[in-house]
């Protein structure tokens, strides 16, 4: 079940992707300002409300590379971590996990 994009969120995906430059943050691929094939990653699902618009939970993917995060856990995990430090990535993940309050669809 998907969670319900708010106005709020079409405007967090279009502020991620402008700060990375519509530029897949995996790949390397670059994507017009108003192409679909760029989207705003999250590491953290959007069903919880603590990291739902955090800049340091999103990042702008192309599809193909969204779709493997997405996938696989474990190298979704690997990545942000690398993107972030560690340090930032485990702040991140308190964040994430402090207040459990979720989205509702």
């Amino acid at each position: 079940m998907s969670v319900r994009r708010t106005a709020e969120d079409v405007r967090f995906s279009k502020m991620i992707r402008e700060r990375d430059d519509y530029t897949c943050q995996r790949c390397g691929s670059k994507h017009l300002p108003n192409s679909n094939g760029l989207h705003a990653a999250h590491m953290y699902s959007r069903r919880l409300k603590a990291t739902r618009q955090d800049p340091d939970n999103a990042v702008a993917a192309c599809y193909g590379c969204h779709q493997f995060l997405d996938s696989h856990p474990a190298s979704k995990i690997e990545f942000f971590e690398k993107l972030l430090g560690l340090e930032r990535f485990e702040a991140l993940a308190a964040r994430a996990h402090a207040k459990r309050d979720r989205v509702k669809a």
